[in-house]
């Protein structure tokens, strides 16, 4: 009577399907994730550099304004010459002369400090 019940063409997978799936998963997984590590690297250390590309160009407009540049960094920032920060980035600005300036910018999850002394001049690592 029990055997009406049962049926016999049951279907499913093994343990070794299974194990095999997990298995390339996890290959997969080994791939993927140091990628993004270098990935978000990668975009903390492009956010210093748009920084400090943004204020050499504040450096500008205030030069433009008071005939010097500026060594205070909360002079630049805000609407009226235009610098607004990205998150975390540690900016500097290390020099000032009466031709110039040298200003640093970085990401404490970056793994660069980006140097630019301008005016004109190009960022270095």
């Amino acid at each position: 009577m029990l055997t009406k019940f049962i049926n016999k063409n049951e279907e499913g997978f093994t343990l070794i399907e299974l194990m095999i799936v997990i298995a390339i998963i996890g290959i997969l997984a080994a791939i993927a994730i140091p990628q993004f590590s270098a990935y978000r690297t990668r975009s903390f250390n492009s956010a210093a550099t748009a920084d400090l590309r943004n204020a050499a160009t504040a450096q500008e407009a205030y030069f433009v304004d008071n005939q010097g540049y500026t060594a205070t960094t909360g002079t630049l920032i805000g609407p009226t010459y235009g610098l607004y920060l990205s998150d975390n980035v540690v900016f500097a600005i290390t020099g000032i002369t009466t031709g110039g300036y040298t200003m640093t910018a970085s990401h404490p999850k970056g793994d660069k400090t980006f140097t630019l002394i301008g005016p004109g001049g190009k960022i270095t690592k």
